[in-house]
Protein backbone atom coordinates (compact mmCIF):
# COMPACT_ATOMS: atom_id res chain seq x y z
CA UNK A 1 0.00 0.00 0.00
CA UNK A 2 3.06 2.65 1.03
CA UNK A 3 3.44 1.98 -3.36
CA UNK A 4 0.60 3.01 -3.81
CA UNK A 5 0.20 5.65 -1.93
CA UNK A 6 3.60 7.06 -3.12
CA UNK A 7 2.40 6.77 -6.93
CA UNK A 8 -1.00 8.55 -6.56
CA UNK A 9 1.47 11.42 -4.80
CA UNK A 10 3.39 11.33 -7.43
CA UNK A 11 0.98 11.10 -10.21
CA UNK A 12 -1.31 13.60 -8.59
CA UNK A 13 1.64 15.86 -7.83
CA UNK A 14 -0.29 16.16 -4.34
CA UNK A 15 1.73 15.76 -1.17
CA UNK A 16 -1.50 16.27 0.74
CA UNK A 17 -4.01 14.26 2.44
CA UNK A 18 -7.64 15.53 3.44
CA UNK A 19 -8.90 15.26 7.09
CA UNK A 20 -12.49 14.26 7.56
CA UNK A 21 -12.75 15.51 10.93
CA UNK A 22 -16.41 17.08 11.16
CA UNK A 23 -18.04 17.79 14.09
CA UNK A 24 -21.22 19.07 14.12
CA UNK A 25 -20.60 22.69 13.96
CA UNK A 26 -19.29 22.60 10.39
CA UNK A 27 -22.11 20.98 8.78
CA UNK A 28 -24.11 23.34 6.32
CA UNK A 29 -27.95 24.04 7.90
CA UNK A 30 -29.31 22.28 4.66
CA UNK A 31 -27.69 18.66 4.64
CA UNK A 32 -28.53 18.89 8.93
CA UNK A 33 -32.39 20.00 8.41
CA UNK A 34 -32.61 16.92 6.11
CA UNK A 35 -31.39 14.40 7.95
CA UNK A 36 -32.99 15.36 11.06
CA UNK A 37 -36.77 15.57 9.27
CA UNK A 38 -35.48 12.02 8.15
CA UNK A 39 -34.78 10.74 11.49
CA UNK A 40 -35.45 12.69 14.30
CA UNK A 41 -33.06 14.76 16.68
CA UNK A 42 -31.19 11.70 17.34
CA UNK A 43 -27.80 10.33 17.22
CA UNK A 44 -28.38 8.72 13.57
CA UNK A 45 -29.24 11.99 12.33
CA UNK A 46 -26.17 13.33 13.25
CA UNK A 47 -24.51 10.53 12.16
CA UNK A 48 -26.25 10.78 8.49
CA UNK A 49 -25.32 14.43 8.23
CA UNK A 50 -21.96 13.36 9.05
CA UNK A 51 -21.66 11.42 5.95
CA UNK A 52 -23.03 13.09 3.76
CA UNK A 53 -21.07 16.07 4.47
CA UNK A 54 -18.04 13.88 3.80
CA UNK A 55 -19.57 12.76 0.68
CA UNK A 56 -19.51 16.12 -0.61
CA UNK A 57 -16.46 16.60 0.02
CA UNK A 58 -14.64 13.31 -1.24
CA UNK A 59 -17.17 14.28 -4.68
CA UNK A 60 -15.55 17.91 -5.29
CA UNK A 61 -11.85 16.42 -4.25
CA UNK A 62 -10.93 13.32 -4.99
CA UNK A 63 -9.78 13.75 -8.61
CA UNK A 64 -6.78 16.22 -6.73
CA UNK A 65 -6.00 14.34 -3.88
CA UNK A 66 -4.30 10.98 -2.98
CA UNK A 67 -6.01 10.32 0.55
CA UNK A 68 -8.01 10.96 2.93
CA UNK A 69 -8.07 10.79 7.16
CA UNK A 70 -10.82 10.31 8.71
CA UNK A 71 -10.31 10.67 12.72
CA UNK A 72 -12.61 7.94 14.29
CA UNK A 73 -12.95 10.03 17.69
CA UNK A 74 -14.67 12.36 15.88
CA UNK A 75 -17.35 9.81 14.59
CA UNK A 76 -17.48 7.61 18.07
CA UNK A 77 -18.49 10.69 19.71
CA UNK A 78 -21.98 9.86 17.94
CA UNK A 79 -21.97 6.07 18.88
CA UNK A 80 -22.79 3.57 17.21
CA UNK A 81 -24.63 5.14 14.58
CA UNK A 82 -21.48 7.13 14.46
CA UNK A 83 -19.17 4.28 13.87
CA UNK A 84 -21.48 3.03 11.03
CA UNK A 85 -20.49 6.56 9.61
CA UNK A 86 -16.81 6.43 9.70
CA UNK A 87 -17.44 2.39 8.15
CA UNK A 88 -19.27 4.11 5.45
CA UNK A 89 -17.03 6.85 4.51
CA UNK A 90 -14.13 4.81 4.26
CA UNK A 91 -16.00 2.56 2.04
CA UNK A 92 -17.16 5.89 -0.13
CA UNK A 93 -13.83 7.04 -0.06
CA UNK A 94 -11.97 3.77 -1.34
CA UNK A 95 -14.69 3.55 -4.49
CA UNK A 96 -13.49 7.08 -5.77
CA UNK A 97 -10.12 5.38 -5.45
CA UNK A 98 -8.41 7.20 -2.29
CA UNK A 99 -5.70 5.61 0.07
CA UNK A 100 -7.01 5.96 3.92
CA UNK A 101 -5.36 6.59 6.74
CA UNK A 102 -7.48 5.68 9.76
CA UNK A 103 -6.55 8.59 12.40
CA UNK A 104 -7.17 6.32 15.04
CA UNK A 105 -4.26 6.07 17.44
CA UNK A 106 -4.49 2.82 19.11
CA UNK A 107 -1.47 2.18 21.65
CA UNK A 108 -1.39 -0.92 24.13
CA UNK A 109 -0.09 -4.46 24.10
CA UNK A 110 0.07 -8.06 23.41
CA UNK A 111 -3.71 -9.19 22.14
CA UNK A 112 -5.23 -6.07 22.69
CA UNK A 113 -3.05 -4.23 19.92
CA UNK A 114 -3.48 -7.26 17.91
CA UNK A 115 -7.53 -6.24 18.08
CA UNK A 116 -6.78 -3.59 17.40
CA UNK A 117 -4.76 -4.07 13.89
CA UNK A 118 -6.94 -6.69 13.00
CA UNK A 119 -10.29 -4.50 13.40
CA UNK A 120 -8.62 -1.35 11.57
CA UNK A 121 -6.20 -2.55 8.92
CA UNK A 122 -6.83 -6.71 9.13
CA UNK A 123 -9.38 -9.66 8.77
CA UNK A 124 -10.90 -11.82 11.06
CA UNK A 125 -12.67 -15.39 10.51
CA UNK A 126 -15.65 -16.34 11.53
CA UNK A 127 -16.54 -19.54 10.77
CA UNK A 128 -15.33 -20.27 7.34
CA UNK A 129 -15.72 -16.58 6.08
CA UNK A 130 -12.63 -14.00 5.93
CA UNK A 131 -14.14 -10.63 7.03
CA UNK A 132 -12.84 -7.19 7.21
CA UNK A 133 -13.43 -5.09 9.40
CA UNK A 134 -13.15 -1.43 9.12
CA UNK A 135 -10.17 -1.77 6.38
CA UNK A 136 -8.46 1.63 6.28
CA UNK A 137 -5.08 1.29 4.40
CA UNK A 138 -3.06 2.64 7.22
CA UNK A 139 -3.30 3.59 10.86
CA UNK A 140 -1.51 6.06 13.38
CA UNK A 141 -0.27 4.21 16.53
CA UNK A 142 0.84 5.56 20.02
CA UNK A 143 4.46 3.86 20.02
CA UNK A 144 4.41 4.80 24.24
CA UNK A 145 3.83 1.16 25.32
CA UNK A 146 7.03 0.38 23.71
CA UNK A 147 7.45 -2.47 20.59
CA UNK A 148 5.12 -4.84 22.23
CA UNK A 149 2.45 -2.17 20.93
CA UNK A 150 3.49 -1.58 17.21
CA UNK A 151 4.67 -4.72 16.46
CA UNK A 152 1.39 -6.37 16.34
CA UNK A 153 0.57 -3.33 13.94
CA UNK A 154 3.39 -4.52 11.65
CA UNK A 155 2.65 -8.45 11.76
CA UNK A 156 -0.61 -7.49 10.86
CA UNK A 157 0.91 -5.05 7.96
CA UNK A 158 2.70 -7.29 6.41
CA UNK A 159 -0.05 -10.19 6.66
CA UNK A 160 -2.41 -7.16 4.52
CA UNK A 161 -0.09 -5.06 2.68
CA UNK A 162 -1.17 -2.07 4.73
CA UNK A 163 0.65 0.46 6.76
CA UNK A 164 0.87 2.40 9.69
CA UNK A 165 1.96 5.98 10.91
CA UNK A 166 3.55 5.88 14.17
CA UNK A 167 3.49 8.86 16.41
CA UNK A 168 6.93 10.34 16.65
CA UNK A 169 6.48 14.58 17.14
CA UNK A 170 3.00 15.73 17.18
CA UNK A 171 1.83 19.24 16.43
CA UNK A 172 -0.40 20.31 19.82
CA UNK A 173 1.72 22.65 21.91
CA UNK A 174 1.92 20.43 25.00
CA UNK A 175 3.65 17.58 22.94
CA UNK A 176 7.15 18.82 24.53
CA UNK A 177 5.75 17.67 27.61
CA UNK A 178 7.23 14.18 27.27
CA UNK A 179 8.17 14.50 23.64
CA UNK A 180 11.19 16.76 23.71
CA UNK A 181 12.59 15.68 27.51
CA UNK A 182 15.47 14.78 27.06
CA UNK A 183 17.05 10.62 27.73
CA UNK A 184 20.93 10.68 27.47
CA UNK A 185 21.32 14.29 26.17
CA UNK A 186 18.72 13.62 23.25
CA UNK A 187 15.20 14.40 23.07
CA UNK A 188 12.65 11.39 23.56
CA UNK A 189 11.50 12.57 20.16
CA UNK A 190 14.60 11.50 18.11
CA UNK A 191 14.92 7.89 20.04
CA UNK A 192 11.45 7.38 18.60
CA UNK A 193 12.51 8.42 15.42
CA UNK A 194 15.68 5.78 15.29
CA UNK A 195 13.03 3.14 16.36
CA UNK A 196 10.51 3.97 13.44
CA UNK A 197 13.68 3.94 11.25
CA UNK A 198 14.32 0.39 12.57
CA UNK A 199 11.24 -0.89 12.98
CA UNK A 200 10.65 0.45 8.73
CA UNK A 201 13.71 -1.07 8.14
CA UNK A 202 12.19 -4.65 8.27
CA UNK A 203 9.22 -3.57 5.96
CA UNK A 204 10.50 -1.57 2.81
CA UNK A 205 8.52 -0.85 -0.02
CA UNK A 206 10.02 -0.20 -2.88
CA UNK A 207 11.23 3.29 -1.90
CA UNK A 208 9.32 4.23 1.32
CA UNK A 209 8.84 1.69 4.51
CA UNK A 210 5.33 0.86 5.14
CA UNK A 211 6.01 2.03 9.05
CA UNK A 212 6.14 5.93 8.30
CA UNK A 213 5.98 9.03 11.38
CA UNK A 214 3.45 11.84 12.56
CA UNK A 215 5.70 14.69 12.40
CA UNK A 216 4.03 18.65 13.21
CA UNK A 217 4.41 21.08 10.42
CA UNK A 218 4.60 23.21 13.66
CA UNK A 219 7.88 22.08 14.47
CA UNK A 220 9.65 22.67 11.37
CA UNK A 221 13.41 22.58 12.58
CA UNK A 222 12.28 19.10 14.77
CA UNK A 223 10.95 17.69 11.53
CA UNK A 224 14.82 18.72 9.59
CA UNK A 225 16.32 16.57 12.39
CA UNK A 226 14.23 13.62 11.94
CA UNK A 227 13.82 13.47 8.27
CA UNK A 228 17.60 13.02 8.36
CA UNK A 229 17.25 10.26 11.04
CA UNK A 230 13.98 8.53 8.98
CA UNK A 231 15.63 8.65 5.64
CA UNK A 232 13.25 6.24 3.70
CA UNK A 233 9.96 7.25 6.10
CA UNK A 234 6.96 8.60 4.98
CA UNK A 235 6.28 11.24 7.31
CA UNK A 236 2.80 12.53 7.91
CA UNK A 237 2.74 15.82 8.63
CA UNK A 238 -0.41 17.37 10.46
CA UNK A 239 -0.58 21.15 11.86
CA UNK A 240 -1.17 23.06 8.29
CA UNK A 241 -3.39 25.84 8.37
CA UNK A 242 -5.84 26.21 11.40
CA UNK A 243 -2.71 25.07 13.53
CA UNK A 244 -0.47 26.87 12.14
CA UNK A 245 1.91 25.36 10.14
CA UNK A 246 2.40 27.36 6.69
CA UNK A 247 3.81 25.83 3.02
CA UNK A 248 7.42 27.47 3.56
CA UNK A 249 7.79 25.47 6.78
CA UNK A 250 7.70 22.44 4.98
CA UNK A 251 10.15 22.34 2.55
CA UNK A 252 12.45 20.42 5.10
CA UNK A 253 10.45 17.58 5.57
CA UNK A 254 10.79 16.41 2.24
CA UNK A 255 13.26 14.47 0.81
CA UNK A 256 15.44 15.63 -2.56
CA UNK A 257 13.55 13.50 -4.45
CA UNK A 258 10.82 16.09 -3.37
CA UNK A 259 8.60 12.73 -1.69
CA UNK A 260 8.67 11.84 1.74
CA UNK A 261 5.82 13.59 3.26
CA UNK A 262 2.03 13.88 2.83
CA UNK A 263 0.95 17.39 4.51
CA UNK A 264 -2.63 16.94 6.14
CA UNK A 265 -5.27 19.70 6.68
CA UNK A 266 -8.25 19.02 8.17
CA UNK A 267 -10.50 21.97 9.30
CA UNK A 268 -8.79 24.21 6.48
CA UNK A 269 -10.45 22.03 4.14
CA UNK A 270 -13.51 20.97 4.87
CA UNK A 271 -14.65 23.49 7.12
CA UNK A 272 -13.57 25.95 4.67
CA UNK A 273 -16.51 27.40 3.35
CA UNK A 274 -16.42 29.61 7.00
CA UNK A 275 -13.38 31.19 6.16
CA UNK A 276 -13.66 34.92 4.41
CA UNK A 277 -11.46 33.76 1.65
CA UNK A 278 -14.19 31.22 0.72
CA UNK A 279 -17.50 32.47 2.15
CA UNK A 280 -18.78 33.76 -1.69
CA UNK A 281 -19.62 29.60 -1.80
CA UNK A 282 -22.20 29.50 1.17
CA UNK A 283 -23.21 26.70 2.91
CA UNK A 284 -25.32 25.12 0.05
CA UNK A 285 -22.00 24.91 -1.73
CA UNK A 286 -19.53 24.05 0.80
CA UNK A 287 -17.80 20.99 -1.25
CA UNK A 288 -16.99 24.20 -3.78
CA UNK A 289 -15.25 26.05 -1.06
CA UNK A 290 -13.17 23.11 0.22
CA UNK A 291 -11.86 22.17 -3.27
CA UNK A 292 -11.01 26.26 -3.70
CA UNK A 293 -9.11 25.48 -0.32
CA UNK A 294 -7.33 22.30 -1.84
CA UNK A 295 -6.17 24.00 -5.01
CA UNK A 296 -4.94 26.68 -3.13
CA UNK A 297 -3.04 24.35 -0.38
CA UNK A 298 -1.55 22.75 -3.51
CA UNK A 299 -0.23 25.52 -4.77
CA UNK A 300 1.45 26.52 -1.34
CA UNK A 301 3.24 23.02 -1.16
CA UNK A 302 3.79 23.17 -4.59
CA UNK A 303 5.63 26.37 -4.28
CA UNK A 304 7.47 25.50 -1.41
CA UNK A 305 8.80 22.03 -2.01
CA UNK A 306 9.68 22.93 -5.38
CA UNK A 307 6.89 20.89 -7.55
CA UNK A 308 5.15 23.81 -8.80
Amino acid sequence: MINKLIEEISKKNAPIVVGLDPNLSMIPEHIMKKAIEEKGETLEAAAEAVFLFNKGIIDSTYDLIPAVKPQIAMYEQFGVPGVAAFKKTVDYAKEKGLVIIGDVKRGDIGSTSTAYAIGHLGSIKIGNTEIVPFDEDFATVNPYLGSDGVKPFIDVCKERNKGIFVLVKTSNPSSGEFQDREIDGRPLYELVGEKVREWGDSFMGDSYSYVGAVVGATYPEMGAKLRKIMPRTLILVPGYGAQGGKGSDLKAFFNEDKLGAIVNSSRGIIAAYKQEKYSKCGGENYADASRLAVEDMLLDIRTAVGLA
